[in-house]
């Protein structure tokens, strides 16, 4: 494993969630998951229903996540690519996933996990210092 490869994993492991990103019906489509990090790779959790996960079962996916710490004002991202294969996942895993959520749409979730192996992990760090943390998030207009 190369060095970005282990930092990419580590930063992974401070992150529950992030985005896979695959082509459903020749188009493009981005979804939320739940992820964890075992033994070097990643494990996602989605909801079987949306069907996400039959586009991404045996296909190349590109994961991406990220987080700002607010102490420091540091943004780190990480994003990779890799072939996402439906597992069941072990006992200690699914500990670790920790609790489902009950609904998505209204309808009762119903899981699905996919491990990923990473290949071509791009890790970036932006500083934007300790103000970061007191920026807006939005713009508020006068009506």
């Amino acid at each position: 494993m190369s060095t970005e490869e282990i930092r990419a994993i580590e930063l992974l492991g401070r992150a529950s969630y992030g985005r896979v990103a695959t082509s459903m019906r020749a188009m493009p489509f981005v979804a939320p998951a739940r992820h964890i990090v075992s033994d070097g790779s990643v494990v996602i959790r989605m909801h079987e229903g949306l069907g996400y996960h039959q586009a991404c079962s045996g296909s190349v996916v590109a994961y991406g996540a990220d987080d700002l710490d607010p102490v420091s004002g540091v943004l780190w991202s990480v994003q990779f690519t890799g072939t996402a294969e439906i597992v069941e996942p072990t006992p200690a895993e699914l500990a670790a996933f920790g609790p489902e959520p009950r609904s998505v749409d209204g309808e009762p979730f119903v899981p699905v996990y996919l491990r990923i192996e990473p290949q071509f992990v791009t890790v970036h760090s932006i500083d934007y210092g300790s103000a970061a943390g007191s920026a807006p998030r939005h713009l508020h207009h006068a009506a």
